[in-house]
């Protein structure tokens, strides 16, 4: 099975910069879409960007649309997101799964993640 892990988490003052990255074991990223999630306690995940196999085509929740930057290579079998301007409400575990939009509904098999927390 392709494992996935999060890494470049960390705690960062408001305005601040992260780069997440999403380390897959094999080669899926050149075939399947893939999408950054977020979840706080007590709540679902919540899909923060996506981005497909095709060039340039990328996603955003709008509460992030400005300030994050999803990216990929497949050389790598690695997807980033670039976090700028963070904001304490962007606190949360940050997940990257092979799903995006409708496909990711009923999507259970989450890694470890990453702990991105935003704070003075």
């Amino acid at each position: 099975q392709v494992q996935f892990v999060e890494s470049g988490g960390g705690l960062v003052q408001p305005g601040g910069s992260l780069r997440l990255s999403c380390a897959a074991s094999s080669a899926i990223f050149d075939y399947y879409a893939v999408g950054w999630f977020r979840q706080v306690p007590g709540k679902e995940h919540e899909e923060v960007s996506c981005i497909t196999t095709f060039i340039g085509r990328t996603s955003y929740v709008d509460s992030v649309k400005g300030r994050f930057t999803i990216s990929r290579d497949n050389d790598k079998n690695t997807v980033y997101l670039q976090m700028n301007s963070l904001r304490p409400e962007d606190t949360a575990v940050y997940y990257c799964a092979p799903v995006c939009g409708d496909s990711a509904d009923g999507y259970s098999y989450w890694g470890q993640g990453t702990q991105v927390t935003v704070s003075s």
